[in-house]
């Protein structure tokens, strides 16, 4: 495995002066004595390798950092941004450390239930060894997209889209907890590329279309079942407490079978979902 390793080139102004430098004291010695072969030849010499090494200037930008390489060979990489200057005979290759972000295609996967959902993702990523980036995978940025759509579907098929039981997790309510073990899978998968994961979280989620009306209804029915059962709690409640000031003030008093009638009658009204209309009884109950 190849591990980066930083180095510190030569600054690039002072190896352009001393080019430039060379390359003008060929250009005068050739002027100078143009009779004379070995100091024309002197002359060449000293202007060519000039020119040859200005061409070992190269700049960083923040933000970016540039591998060295010479002649396959990985020599190091230069991080600290300026300008710079190397062997004229190596390659510079350019490689951006900003911080990057994509969001995944709509993916078509079975979540832990085996319902169809339709899911997506936002990664944020940036390279942190440049070595293995360049040199480990073949393209990295290529291999960043297909490994975190690959961990996306792993994910989504290990947690239900809604949760049908206490405390368990599930992909539309556990938003934090579904992120973080995201960021888990898709890190796992891009360590040997030089890659470190910002931050991922659920972009897009919904049912597939063929069970997405199916799936509407049962959602609604759950809904309703539940605002029933806290319509029915609270009546039961309104009805003891009715009961009770009736006793305590002595308003009137009811046996059991009275009891049961009122509180009947009682329940129909407040969980009724239609407005009641009242009977008036003017004689007796029995």
């Amino acid at each position: 495995m190849f591990r980066e390793n930083q180095v510190h080139a030569t600054s690039g102004p002072l190896a352009l002066g001393i080019s430039l430098a060379g390359v003008a004291a060929g250009f005068a010695s050739v002027v100078s004595s143009s009779s004379d072969p070995i100091s024309v030849g002197v002359g060449v010499v000293l202007i060519t390798i000039g020119f040859l090494c200005a061409g070992g200037c190269f700049v960083v930008e923040p933000g970016d950092a540039r591998v060295l390489v010479l002649f396959g060979t990985y020599k190091g990489t230069v991080k600290t941004p300026g300008w710079f200057w190397a062997n004229p005979f190596l390659s510079k290759r350019k490689i951006s450390l900003r911080v990057r972000n994509f969001e995944t295609q709509k993916l078509k996967v079975n979540d832990s239930h085996s319902n169809p959902i339709e899911i997506g993702a936002v990664v944020v990523w940036k390279v942190v060894e440049t070595a293995e980036a360049l040199f480990e995978v073949d393209d990295y940025e290529k291999y960043v997209t297909v490994q975190s759509e690959s961990a996306l579907r792993g994910l989504a098929t290990s947690y239900p889209y809604d949760a049908h039981e206490t405390g368990q997790e599930a992909l539309s309510t556990h938003t934090d907890a579904v992120s973080h073990a995201l960021k888990g899978a898709i890190q796992e998968r891009l360590v040997k590329a030089g890659v470190e994961v910002v931050e991922s979280r659920i972009s897009h989620l919904a049912y597939a279309p063929e069970i997405a009306q199916a799936m509407l209804q049962r959602q609604q029915a759950s809904a309703i079942i539940a605002a029933r059962g806290k319509i029915v709690e609270g009546a039961v409640g309104m009805v003891e407490n009715a009961l009770e000031l009736l006793a305590q003030k002595g308003i009137v008093s009811l046996d059991d079978e009275r009891k049961a009638h009122m509180v009947s009658n009682l329940l129909v009204v407040l969980c009724s979902e239609r407005s009641t209309q009242p009977v008036v009884n003017t004689g007796s109950m029995y």
